[in-house]
């Protein structure tokens, strides 16, 4: 995607978060995602890395018009690599979902409470399951093959957004 770096005429802010810890094997991956999305230094797009924990998250994202969050997910059911999108404003955050999380207040309990609060700004949350979340760095190959088609969804999304609220123009 190729947006020019002109600013915004609204100045719409558009906030990233890649969640994890590239420690724990496939945590890593909203980190991984995150910087994929900074290297293009989009116009009004920030992009930044957390741990996962709640109050952190609500403290992030409050000046921010909209947001998306990337992290790694574990389900029993689903095989690694399955990317999840949820738009926490319209959908309920799915159950089954977990995130790879060793916060007791994490990325769903701050979603959930600053919903409670009415303070979350327009926010969708891509999932990727993971397969390994042992110690140690790397993603494995399914979820580093998941982690390039989010990266794309996610300029997707991006481009959408900024064409939407600026007059910019694709090169």
């Amino acid at each position: 995607m190729e947006i020019s770096k002109g600013r915004m005429e609204n100045n719409c802010r558009i906030l990233v978060v890649g969640i994890g810890n590239e420690f724990r094997g496939d945590d890593g991956v909203g980190l991984y995602i995150a910087r994929k999305i900074k290297e293009k230094n989009l116009p009004n797009v920030e992009v930044v890395e957390r741990s996962g924990e709640g109050t952190e998250l609500i403290d992030c994202w409050k000046e921010f018009d909209k947001v998306i969050l990337v992290d790694a997910f574990r389900c029993s059911n689903t095989s690694p690599g399955t990317i999840y999108r949820c738009d926490a404003q319209t959908e309920l955050l799915p159950k089954h979902f977990l995130p790879y999380s060793t916060h007791a207040f994490g990325v769903f309990e701050a979603i959930e409470l600053a919903k409670t609060m009415n303070q979350l700004p327009p926010l969708v949350i891509y999932g990727v399951v993971g397969k390994n979340f042992g110690t140690g760095i790397g993603l494995s190959s399914e979820v580093k093959k998941a982690s390039q088609v989010v990266v794309e969804r996610i300029f997707l999304e991006l481009e959408r957004l900024l064409l939407s609220t600026s007059s910019l123009k694709k090169d």
